[in-house]
C-alpha cells in the first residue's frame, strides 16, 4: 500500500515539473514572437514611408514629362507654321534674303530648344534618382532609431536630415553627448560616399530666451556653436572634406512647428544637415551656347 502511494506521489511530482517547464517555454516563445512582431511592424512602417516617397518622385517626374510634352507640341506647331509662312513669303518675294535667313535661324533655334529641354529632363530625372538613393542609404544606415528624434526627408529636390538636440547635445550647451558619436558616425558614413556634394549644418533652437552662460549670449550663439561643433566632429573624427561643409546658425527663426507646446519646442530644437544640390552643374545646363 505504501509503495503504491509513493508511486502516485512520484508521478504527480513529475507531471507538475513537466507542466512548469512547458509553461516557461511557452512564455519564452510568446515573448520572442512579440519582439519579432514589433520589428516586423517597424520595418513595414519604414517600407510604407519609402513607397510614399517613391510615389511622390514618380508623380513629379510625370508632371515634368507632361510639361515637356506640351512644349514639344508647341515647338512642332511653331515650326510647321513658320515653314508655311516662310515659303509663302519667299514665293511672293515680299521679304529680303537677310530676313528669310533670320527666320530660318529662328527655326533652327527651335530645334536647339528641343535638345535643351531634353537635357533638362535627363538632368532632373538623374537628380531625383540620386536623392531617392541617398534617402534610402541614410535610412538604412541609421536603422530603427526613433522617428521623433531623427527625420530624413526630401523637400523641393533637397535632402534634409533633422536630428533632435537631445541626441546630440547636453541641455543648454554645445557639449556633445555620448550618443552623438553613434548618430553622426552613421550619417557621416553615407555623406562620405557623396564626394561631389556640399552640405550645410544648421543649428536651430526653440523660442525660449537663452540666459547668458559662459561665452554664450543668446539663442544665436547657441545655434551657431552647436553647428560648428558638429562640423568639427565631421571633419576631424569622420574625415569629411571641410571644403564641402558650411556651418550656419538659424537661432529660433525657422521653426518646423509652433513653440506653443512642450512637444513643439522639442521638435524645433534640432540640428539640420542639408544636402545641397549641385547648382554649378544645373547652371551649366541653363547656359545658352
Amino acid at each position: 500500500m505504501k509503495t503504491k502511494i509513493l508511486v502516485v506521489m512520484s508521478l504527480a511530482a513529475i507531471m507538475v515539473a513537466t507542466s512548469c517547464v512547458s509553461q516557461k517555454k511557452y512564455k519564452a516563445q510568446v515573448s520572442s514572437f512579440e519582439s519579432l512582431n514589433a520589428q516586423y511592424t517597424k520595418k513595414q512602417s519604414d517600407l510604407n514611408a519609402c513607397e510614399t516617397a517613391k510615389a511622390n518622385y514618380l508623380k513629379q517626374i510625370d508632371d515634368l514629362n507632361k510639361q515637356l510634352a506640351d512644349l514639344a507640341k508647341e515647338k512642332s506647331y511653331l515650326k510647321e507654321n513658320n515653314s508655311v509662312v516662310l515659303n509663302q513669303l519667299e514665293a511672293l518675294s515680299v521679304i529680303s534674303g537677310s530676313q528669310a535667313a533670320s527666320i530660318k535661324q529662328s527655326m533652327e533655334n527651335l530645334g536647339m530648344k528641343d535638345a535643351y529641354i531634353q537635357g533638362l529632363q535627363t538632368s532632373l530625372a538623374q537628380k531625383d534618382s540620386l536623392n531617392l538613393a541617398l534617402v534610402m542609404n541614410l535610412k538604412g544606415a541609421i536603422g530603427n532609431m526613433d522617428d521623433k528624434d531623427i527625420n530624413i526627408k526630401v523637400d523641393k529636390g533637397v535632402v534634409f536630415i533633422d536630428i533632435s538636440d537631445k541626441l546630440l547635445f547636453k541641455s543648454g550647451s554645445y557639449d556633445v553627448t555620448d550618443q552623438a558619436n553613434d548618430v553622426l558616425g552613421k550619417v557621416a558614413k553615407v555623406l562620405k560616399n557623396q564626394p561631389n556634394m556640399d552640405f550645410m549644418v544648421e543649428g536651430h533652437t526653440d523660442n525660449v530666451p537663452f540666459k547668458k552662460k559662459g561665452d554664450l549670449i543668446d539663442n544665436w550663439d547657441l545655434s551657431v556653436k552647436r553647428s560648428t561643433t558638429i562640423v568639427r566632429l565631421l571633419q576631424t573624427k569622420y574625415g569629411l572634406d571641410p571644403a564641402s561643409i558650411i556651418a550656419a546658425g538659424r537661432s529660433e527663426y525657422q521653426p518646423v512647428t509652433s513653440n506653443s507646446t512642450t512637444e513643439g519646442k522639442a521638435a524645433n530644437r534640432r540640428t539640420r544637415i542639408v544636402i545641397l544640390p549641385q547648382l554649378d552643374q544645373f547652371f551649366k545646363l541653363l547656359e545658352r551656347k
